[in-house]
């Protein structure tokens, strides 16, 4: 009888020891799954995204009504403010007859609520409020997509205020349109005929469930602080949209149905049925962002979860690589060098790429253009780089102050026979010579170094 720790270990090799890249479609489809749901439950076992999803519960707490008010008083100037009332109650329809009264009371409070009255503080209070909520999704999407740095101020303002005035300007029309389609009359006979009526209904069931998919979407694109794929962004907001549909049945049909909430809470039982909605909402969302950066960053899906600590020969390794990379991309024989490809070709997870893209920067080997997305580019011509120096700067962020190490006669003859061996090996070998190196063509060897250079 096989041993049970040799059958998880075989099973552990099988899901984690395999290159994606080299399986069938069908096979890495699969297998990419295992990894995820694997992924995903260890993450939210963990606590954070639960713990994020909470925070978002308590900031919508204090929003809501804010955000409504500010997205109302742009409605109405358009004419589409009357559709708030029936997507409150689609995303309310789990919570069944006390989601209608939570809506009916929350339209009643954003009707009363005059804007124009509220006066300038008022007013700045208000947005603040709403630009808060924005903000901390923001935060819960950059730690998902492991971006230390939020938008600027100025950039983040801007920004927010298009989200909050043309989003629901946008989402609005488009589901009033949709809505009138439904219900003109062509379109009513059309339903009664045999071929178009079974489409037609089905048209009609599933446009909820598109609109939710590309809000979804939309969201996974924008927040983040970072450059996402349409791809990666579609893949979350699906599945995030599968998991909201099925979510709400399962709640509708197994907790607003059980009558002992109420008997527990009494009054209460719709404020706890309520916040329980909210939660697991952001949770959906949030588990939607995660799919979306692990469709983009396959490399990290690891089995061990935990920052990726690079030793000072990996990190040698990997400043070559980087400047390899990067000066192929100035001569023109490979991709140009955005944060994105570099990762991609590095196959390992974002921050120490870019904690090593910066301590090149900083030592005055790269330099970043002002493009959107920026690319990473030589700070000086790469037949003046050598890569002596290259290793050099590497090493020196690791190193101790030499004061703090005793001396031993027998240790420093050793470290003296390493930097000699290292300085006959790299000898006026610069960083052009590498990528020529590597590239190894005729057409390559003749280019010239043609681009202009930031110093």
């Amino acid at each position: 009888m096989m041993d049970l720790g040799r059958i998880r270990s075989a099973l552990s090799d099988a899901v984690w020891k395999v290159d994606l890249a080299s399986l069938p479609p069908l096979n890495r489809g699969i297998l990419w799954i295992l990894r995820v749901t694997y992924v995903l439950g260890r993450d939210i076992t963990e606590g954070q995204l639960t713990l994020q999803a909470m925070g978002l519960v308590y900031t919508t707490l204090l929003s809501l009504v804010p955000l409504l008010a500010v997205s109302f008083s742009v409605l109405k100037a358009f004419g589409v403010h009357n559709a708030i009332r029936p997507l409150l109650l689609h995303f309310l329809a789990p919570l069944g007859n006390s989601g209608n009264l939570i809506s009916t009371h929350i339209v009643q409070f954003v009707e009363h609520m005059k804007v124009g009255v509220l006066g300038t503080l008022g007013l700045g209070l208000l947005i603040y409020t709403v630009a808060s909520l924005v903000q901390k999704v923001e935060r819960a999407f950059n730690y998902t997509w492991q971006v230390e740095q939020s938008r600027p101020l100025i950039q983040r303002f801007s920004q927010y205020l298009s989200v909050l005035t043309v989003g629901p300007v946008l989402v609005f029309s488009a589901m009033g349109l949709t809505a009138a389609v439904m219900n003109a009359g062509v379109v009513k006979e059309l339903t009664q005929t045999t071929p178009l009526g079974p489409a037609l209904r089905v048209v009609g069931t599933l446009t909820p469930y598109v609109f939710i998919t590309a809000a979804f979407t939309f969201v996974y694109a924008f927040i983040p602080n970072t450059q996402v794929r349409v791809r990666a962004a579609l893949t979350g907001g699906v599945i995030a949209g599968t998991l909201w549909e099925a979510g709400g049945w399962l709640f509708a049909s197994f907790v607003v149905g059980s009558t002992r909430y109420s008997a527990i809470y009494s009054g209460f039982a719709i404020l706890v049925m309520f916040m329980i909605w909210l939660y697991l909402s952001w949770l959906i969302l949030l588990i939607g962002a995660s799919i979306a950066f692990y469709q983009q960053h396959p490399e990290s899906l690891t089995l061990h979860r935990g920052p990726l600590h690079l030793g000072t020969h990996r990190q040698e390794q990997l400043a070559l690589l980087l400047m390899t990379w990067i000066a192929r991309g100035h001569y023109g024989s490979g991709p140009q060098s955005t944060l994105d490809t570099l990762v991609q070709q590095a196959r390992i997870p974002e921050p120490p790429v870019t904690a090593m893209l910066s301590r090149l920067e900083h030592h005055g080997f790269l330099v970043r253009s002002a493009e959107n997305p920026e690319l990473y580019l030589p700070a000086k011509s790469p037949d003046t780089v050598r890569l002596k120096d290259l290793i050099e700067v590497v090493r020196s962020d690791h190193d101790a102050p030499v004061d703090r190490l005793p001396g031993e006669p027998c240790v420093d003859r050793l470290i003296q026979s390493m930097d000699s061996v290292l300085d006959k090996v790299l000898a006026g070998t610069t960083l052009r010579d590498l990528v020529f190196s590597a590239t190894d063509t005729p057409s390559a060897r003749a280019t010239p170094d043609s681009k202009a250079l930031s110093h």
